[in-house]
């Protein structure tokens, strides 16, 4: 890539970081393409010249967005450390993404992209097999019943899924997202100590 590419691809980044941090903060109806071009230190004409309009900007920002959580997810799954550490970090994450982001953005990104999209290619292709590594490491280390089927535990998570993007689901779902979370890693009785 030559240097003129790679400043273009830093520009787009740029414009694509001021947006998720404007969108995460305020949701997407209150943010203006005047407000991302100040935040990103570019003109609107070239977020227009990147992006053609705010819709196609979105949905770049909603991928962006999915992308760099699968490579924080990658990050957990093959970081050198303990299996139950690895679960905090995850239960973690989702606490902290589930604070940060506007009740708006996420219902916005959860509706317009629920069905048939990008994140149902990224979980069949990158979180499925993370998962199944995980679960492995899990049983191996005796985190996790060696008698569960990984087909099992994976047809719970897409039950889970599934029943998240329903709208009058999502709508709720947000500030329980740290008790979800738990329930799923540690059952109800909660994690218990050794």
């Amino acid at each position: 890539m030559d240097g003129f590419q790679r400043r273009r691809e830093q520009k787009k980044r740029n414009i694509l970081e001021a947006a998720l941090d404007l969108f995460m903060k305020h949701g997407v109806q209150k943010v203006s393409i005047a407000e991302i071009a100040k935040e990103a230190k570019v003109s609107q004409v070239t977020i227009y010249n990147y992006f053609e309009s705010k819709h196609n900007l979105i949905h770049e920002i909603f991928i962006y967005y999915v992308d760099k959580a699968v490579e924080d997810f990658e990050k957990v799954i093959h970081a050198n450390i303990t299996f139950p550490e690895k679960i905090q970090k995850l239960i973690f994450n989702k606490k902290e993404v589930a604070t940060q982001i506007n009740e708006e953005f996420y219902q916005y990104l959860m509706k317009e992209y629920s069905e048939g999209n990008y994140i149902e290619k990224i979980y069949a292709e990158k979180a499925i097999p993370y998962f199944n590594q995980l679960f492995l490491e899990g049983k191996e280390k005796g985190y996790i019943d060696p008698n569960l089927s990984n087909e099992a535990i994976l047809f719970y998570i897409n039950m889970l899924k599934d029943y998240m993007q329903k709208e009058e689901v999502y709508q709720k779902v947000l500030p329980l997202t740290e008790d979800i979370t738990n329930i799923f890693f540690y059952g109800m009785m909660g994690k218990r100590e050794e």
